[in-house]
């Protein structure tokens, strides 16, 4: 049984591919996607073994007892559950500003949920969802005023906008708890001033339409060329992309054959992963070599939101 959950937060820092494993259309390597929304995802497994290579690096010792052994026929599970990593924030180019963070109802009633279950009861009430011709933003600073009305540009598609009171609640709220460390400083600034709703149907445009998607050519051994029929295409999430998840502890369980050591409990397992992992840079997905899989994690416990009740 998990007994202690915390919520994690996945700031995308550098183009991030976690593969579908199939092609879709003109894309070879798509992202993995949820079928029911066609929300980009991070999948637990894969986000489990980035969390475990870290903390194998910094204390090997502890990463079985956390995670469990990775030998064959091993006679104990680990106690480290990692859930899917859910879409929250999506950067969207802007006519006025480099990029505004987009979300959506769904997204901010999903982190919403997984907050509650983690124990976190101070998040703001969902907004009500705009029109589709229509966004919400924190702030004006993103707005463009053409013919006596307020305009929001975002790639090529211009939405009619207004301040609204819940979305400048939510936008304070993510800056002051989703967003880790000093040098995030003028990301926690900018989500407070260029948070937007968006329509489910705009919301969904963009997460499929405006993601990274980059060509390579394959490299002939032999001949050091480009291989003939090479050419293919690899999706991304962007940089500045924010996603959540649920991470669960269980009590420790021991292998049949440990001896002398203390068995830890729930609690002292979810402090070992967040002094291990709070903060921490870490890598997931394909394309490592080439800058690829960047996140930078940041955890929120029960008890420790700074939001405001709605």
């Amino acid at each position: 049984m998990f007994e202690e959950k915390a919520l994690i937060f996945f700031h995308a820092v550098t183009p991030l591919h976690m593969g579908a494993g199939t092609a879709l259309g003109a894309v070879d390597n798509p992202i993995q996607r949820e079928v029911h929304t066609g929300f980009p995802i991070l999948s637990g497994s894969g986000l489990k073994g980035a969390l475990r290579d870290v903390v194998e690096a910094r204390e090997g010792a502890l990463a079985a007892r956390l995670f469990g052994p990775k030998e064959e026929g091993s006679d104990h599970a680990g106690a480290i559950a990692t859930g899917d990593g859910q879409m929250v924030l999506f950067p969207v180019r802007c006519g006025r500003r480099a990029f505004v963070y987009a979300t959506s109802g769904t997204c901010l009633a999903r982190l919403r949920r997984m907050a509650e279950i983690a124990g976190i009861q101070e998040l703001p009430k969902v907004p009500q969802e705009p029109r589709q011709e229509e966004a919400r933003c924190s702030s004006k600073e993103p707005f463009l005023t053409h013919g006596g009305k307020n305009r929001l540009v975002l790639e090529a598609l211009d939405y009619e906008v207004q301040e609204d009171p819940d979305v400048q609640k939510w936008a304070s709220w993510l800056g002051q708890n989703a967003f880790p460390a000093k040098a995030f400083e003028p990301f926690k600034d900018k989500v407070q001033k260029d948070l937007v709703l968006l329509h489910e149907e705009a919301f969904q445009h963009f997460v499929q339409h405006a993601t990274l998607v980059e060509a390579h050519v394959r490299i002939d051994d032999a001949s050091g060329t480009a291989d003939d029929g090479g050419l293919f295409y690899t999706e991304n999430l962007p940089p500045e992309t924010l996603l959540a998840g649920l991470i669960m502890a269980s009590r420790e369980r021991p292998s049949k054959k440990a001896k002398g050591e203390g068995v830890l409990s729930a609690q002292e397992v979810l402090e070992h992963v967040q002094r291990l992992l709070d903060g921490a840079f870490v890598l997931a997905g394909g394309d490592a070599t080439t800058g690829r899989g960047g996140l930078v994690l940041q955890f929120l416990k029960g008890g420790k939101s700074h939001g405001q009740n709605a």
